[in-house]
Formats: structure tokens, C-alpha cells, sequence
């Protein structure tokens, strides 16, 4: 799993992905975790009723339930852009940089040019190591608990969204092309072909 610190001779840019300036694309992203926020609720239900939400008696324990979801949201934003960072430091970024612009938070390389596969491993880390300690933390909380820890689970897969857009863009494309993701945008490079 090499990562190239310059683009290698022969390669030329084919395409770039920013949801920054892309409105059209952002909309897509957006759509696609608001449904998928709402199929994850919706299949909750199917688990654990919603109406164990409203079981407690104690204004307390549904302060508490809030407090921990608000902090468990934050902390689960800055934990899903440490697992994208860990795992290109792993495939071998030579640096990796974090940031949030107002719309979304990010791990980045300015200085690496990731190979396809390893790219779908950074895309989709996050979504795969949370959605597994999520789905443990549900079934070992206590179930007036759950909802707590179905909601982070939610906004795990529903924040996801644009790693599996970007995965999904990326499936058919040949191996051989190379991914430069400043966190901010996406440039995808190809070899060029001889005339």
C-alpha cells in the first residue's frame, strides 16, 4: 500500500470532488444522510420501541441522557475525523492535517497521493469501527439507555454519507488511479493514455 508523496510522472487530474463548492453534489451528500438518518431511526424502533425514551420518571436522568448525547455527538465528530487521520497515517501519509469548515469537519493530506484501495479503507474506517462500538454499546446500555446510543449510532452512518459517496464514485474506476484529499476537496488522478 504505497502512498506517493508526488504525483508520479505520467498522471494527469481526471476529476475533482468538493462539497464546498459543488452545490449540486452537497445537495446529493445532504439528501442521502437525511434518509439514511431517518432509516436508521426508523429501524431502531424495530429493536427497541420509542416509547422506552419516555419510560423514565426522573427529569434528571433525561437531563443527563441529553447531556451525554450532546457531548457523545462532539466527541464522536472529532473521534470519526481521528479514525480517518489514523488510518492514512497507517497507509503512510506523511502528514495529516484537521480542520471544520462551518459545514463539515475533516482529516486531510496536502502532501500524499493515496492509492484506491487504501483510499476506500480511509473512506470508510470511521464508519466501520464506530458502527461496530455503537452497535455493542446498544445492546449492553441499559434499554432506557439505548435511544442514546441509537441516535450517535444514527449519526454515525448518516454522517458517513459523504465517504460512501466518494467510495461509491470511486468503485469502477481503475485501480491504477491515485486520490489527493486535502480533506477540503478531492482531486483523482489517472495515468494518462498513449495516443
Amino acid at each position: 500500500m504505497k502512498t506517493y508523496r508526488s504525483l508520479p510522472e505520467g498522471y494527469k487530474e481526471m476529476f475533482q470532488i468538493n462539497l464546498q463548492t459543488d452545490k449540486r453534489t452537497a445537495f446529493t451528500v445532504n439528501l442521502l444522510s437525511v434518509v439514511v438518518n431517518i432509516g436508521m431511526l426508523a429501524a431502531g424502533v424495530f429493536i427497541v420501541p420509542f416509547t422506552e425514551l419516555f419510560q423514565t420518571q426522573s427529569l434528571t436522568l433525561y437531563l443527563l441522557q441529553l447531556g451525554v448525547l450532546i457531548v457523545g455527538y462532539i466527541a464522536y465528530i472529532t473521534l470519526h475525523e481521528l479514525t480517518h487521520g489514523a488510518v492514512m497515517k497507517a497507509v503512510g501519509a506523511s502528514s495529516v492535517i484537521f480542520g471544520f469548515t462551518g459545514l463539515y469537519a475533516f482529516a486531510g493530506s496536502k502532501e500524499d497521493y493515496f492509492r484506491k484501495i487504501p483510499f476506500r479503507v480511509i473512506s470508510l474506517a470511521p464508519l466501520v469501527v464506530w458502527g461496530i462500538v455503537f452497535a455493542v454499546l446498544c445492546f449492553i446500555v441499559p434499554v432506557s439507555w439505548f435511544w442514546v446510543v441509537w441516535f450517535l449510532e444514527a449519526a454515525n452512518c448518516a454522517g458517513a454519507a459523504g465517504d460512501v459517496y466518494v467510495t461509491a464514485k470511486l468503485w469502477k474506476m481503475p485501480d491504477s488511479i491515485l486520490i489527493r484529499d486535502t480533506g477540503v476537496d478531492m482531486t483523482i488522478y489517472d495515468r494518462e493514455q498513449a495516443a
